[in-house]
Formats: C-alpha cells, structure tokens, sequence
C-alpha cells in the first residue's frame, strides 16, 4: 500500500528530519507536539501538528492510547516513532497494527525479540554470533556464585536497560553483591524490569554497530558500519564510519554476523546491531540490536547516499529491499557531533532555556540536522540534544578538518553547549590516530 499520510510520534531534530523525508516523497505528515513543543521548529514543518498532552514526556508522548487515537483522528495511514520515545516499545507497535495503522519499522515481536537482552543473547548465540561470556543471576547469590565464574572486572547490567542505565562495574568480587542490587533497584525505576545479567568487562573495547535494512522475509543488507566509542557515561557523543584500524577479516565477520543475527529474526526495516570490539584479543561480541533509526544515521547516509528514511518508509509499504548488497557502494569517510545543551563545565548538566542565537555551519560536504533556530526554546524535560554536525570528506583527516571547521564556525548564545568539548576531541592526537576504545574520554580529564 502506499503511504499518503504519516503520524510523526517524536520531537525535535529526528522529527524535523523525518518531515524533510516524507515532503520529498510527497507523503504529509503530522506531528504529535506537547504542549511546550507547539511552536517548536518541527511544529511548523509538519503539514499539521496535534498537542497531545503537558509537557512532560509521560503525559504526552509516551501515552500509547493518546498517540494511536490523534493519528488516526488526523486521517494518517502510518505512524513513525523516530528514536527514544515509544520507537523500541511492542506495545505501541503493535497498538498501531490493531488500530489499523502501518507501523514504520519492525513487528512487534521483533522488537520484543530485542528488546530483552537476555533473550537477544539466546538470538545471537542461535545465529552464531559471538556474546560476551556471562551469566544470569535471579538473586543475588546466583550473581556472586556467577562472578566468581566469570572473574573481575565485569558488569552487572539491566535485562531491559539501555542509555548506560542499570549498569555497574564491578572490579572486586566483594562488591558483587551490592552492585546487583543497586542495578536492580535502578532497572525496576526506569523500566519496569528489576532483572539483571553478568558479563566480562573488556577492558580496551571499541563500539562498532552495523546499519541493516530488512524485509521482514528474511532478505536482509548491510548499509557499513559506525564506531561510536567516543562516549561518556554510555552515551554517545561522536559517531563515525567507516570504523578505522579493524582488519578487513575482522570486519568481515563483523558485518556477516549482524546480518546473520538480522537474517535469523526475519527482521523488517531499518535496525542496527551493535558490537564490542574487543582491542586485545581482537575478536568481537554481539552487545544488542536496537530496532529504530539511530541518532547518527547521517553519517551512514552520508558514505552511501541512501535515505534510511525513505527505505524505512518503502518496507513499510511492502516494496521490500530496493537495493541489493551489490548496490551499496561506500564512498569517503564521514563523522557526526552531537551539540547538546550541556555544560562541559559543570559535569555536564543539562542547559535548558532559550537560544538567543543559533549560526550553524554550511558548505560543501556539511550536514546540520537540527531543530534549533533564533529564539528556540530548550524544554527541561527531554534529553539536550539540540541537533548533529556531519562533515563528509574523501577520507578520515579531511573530514575531521572539515568538522573542525564547522565546531567554529557555529554559534549558539543562551544555554551552554558541548562545542569546546568536540573541539578538544578532534584536535587530540589519539583522536585523529583513530581505533579510540570506549575509555578515551575519561582519559581526557575535565574542561578547564
């Protein structure tokens, strides 16, 4: 079926940027908005925008039976969830598939399939595809008797976690105990789900994930792969590919295990399945798959010119894989910044409040994605991503050198932002030698 009218259920710069997608396809769109999004950037793009609730996220864009009722009040055929959000919740999928309305993305068992670590685990293990040794633990003694198994250091991590949350180090044994259940207590707040796992600690790992486009029958693509180690926190600030400094056998095995692990959910749409490199034994494991567009897509769109977007949107409306392995061609090297509202300063606390002014880069080989302009407001109640700063060059050195460019040519007064932070990153040397493992940013000290 085609697609005439999409429900955008998200916000900010991924929902601008789905807008942007759908008007050249010649799809309208609107947009769910809260009441402190109503005369975002956005807002103003969509066709139309609906308010479905107060600011806060819990009263509005995570109200399932909210979203489903205004999309299908609005006359749309298909809702996008963007990232974040209701994007990797079943219930909201399968929701918009009970209500008649084209999900944009994967069933809603396949995004319980992932969505369970331990149960993607059991996947990945199925379709041969390297884990990381651990354990389960349903108490706490069965997590002692486990680590002292698995050795330290290790982590304990949340089933249902992500974003860093409901995980701990742990490098004694004798910590085990009080680590489960600080990461239980903190996985039962944020997600409902109290259970916990164990897993080895690799010391000097690099994350490397692999975009996959599927048609739901098991014909699946990879579109290249990001490393995305330049974190803080488990968050990710600095996204690039291709991954430099991995042996093409590695990255070989790399790019067939994702696709084998995809191949095996006969996954549908657009997801991305996300590796620790392991530095010192060189070798991989499976970490997760998560079944949304990621925030640093561009970067992959960039190197290979496809519109994840509008592949998102043909598989939703049944037109399965319109290129073939064959067809996707990598050109260049590309990197993306995520600008947040945060002082670098502060420890990074979040900085909401209104821009006075946003002067963001422009030239050949540079792509903003943002939905911050003059005089936009930086709500308190969602995450600070203000927008993302892509430089492509025909390698790794000229797209640093571009971004670097770009990180000073942009201006944004009234909230604090990460800008310096980027800046310092780029100019270091281990930085611009590449293969940076996940510890790089905490060895790079405070800003002063």
């Amino acid at each position: 079926m085609a697609i005439r009218r999409v429900f955008v259920a998200n916000r900010g710069e991924i929902a601008a940027r789905i807008i942007r997608t759908c008007g050249e396809l010649g799809i309208e769109t609107v947009l769910a908005v809260s009441a402190a999004d109503r005369d975002s950037v956005p807002a103003r793009l969509a066709d139309r925008a609906v308010c479905v609730g107060p600011a806060r996220s819990t009263d509005s864009y995570l109200q399932i039976n909210t979203l489903v009722h205004a999309a299908l009040a609005t006359g749309c055929d298909a809702v996008h969830p963007g990232y974040g959000f209701l994007s990797e919740r079943a219930p909201f999928a399968r929701a918009c598939e009970q209500a008649g309305l084209v999900f944009i993305g994967p069933t809603p068992e396949q995004i319980d399939a992932v969505g369970d670590k331990l149960r993607a685990r059991s996947e990945a293990v199925a379709a041969d595809v390297p884990v990381v040794p651990g354990a389960t633990a349903d108490t706490v003694q069965d997590a002692v008797d486990a680590a002292a198994r698995i050795g330290t250091p290790l982590l304990v991590k949340a089933v249902g976690g992500g974003g860093g949350r409901g995980m701990k180090r742990v490098d004694v044994l004798a910590d085990v105990a009080q680590a489960v259940e600080l990461a239980s207590a903190e996985a039962a707040a944020a997600f409902g789900d109290a259970r916990v796992y164990l897993e080895r600690y690799v010391s000097r790992g690099r994350h490397v994930e692999l975009q996959v486009l599927g048609d739901g029958r098991g014909g699946v693509i990879h579109l290249g792969e990001r490393d995305c180690s330049v974190q803080r926190r488990y968050q990710k600030l600095i996204e690039e590919t291709p991954a430099v400094g991995l042996s093409p056998q590695l990255l070989a095995q790399l790019r067939e295990a994702g696709v084998r692990f995809a191949q095996r959910l006969n996954y549908r749409g657009a997801g991305t399945v996300e590796f620790l490199v392991d530095i010192e034994r060189d070798c991989f494991y499976f970490l997760e798959m998560n079944s949304r567009i990621q925030v640093e897509h561009p970067v992959t769109e960039a190197v290979t010119g496809v519109d994840l977007v509008a592949e998102q949107i043909a598989i939703a409306e049944g037109q399965g894989l319109r290129l073939r392995q064959q067809d996707v061609l990598f050109n260049g090297h590309a990197i993306e910044c995520r600008i947040n509202a945060e002082d670098p300063l502060r420890d990074f606390a979040p900085s909401p409040g209104r821009v006075r002014r946003a002067q963001w880069p422009e030239g050949v080989g540079l792509r903003v994605d943002t939905h911050i302009q003059d005089g936009s407001m930086v709500p308190p109640f969602y995450d600070s991503l203000m927008g993302k700063i892509i430089a492509h060059g025909v390698d790794r050195a000229a797209a640093v050198a571009q971004l670097q460019q770009a990180l000073a040519d942009t201006q944004i007064d009234g909230v604090a932002t990460n800008i310096r932070f980027h800046q310092r990153v780029l100019a270091d040397a281990e930085f611009q030698a590449g293969g940076i493992d996940t510890g790089y940013v905490g060895r790079l000290g405070p800003l002063t």
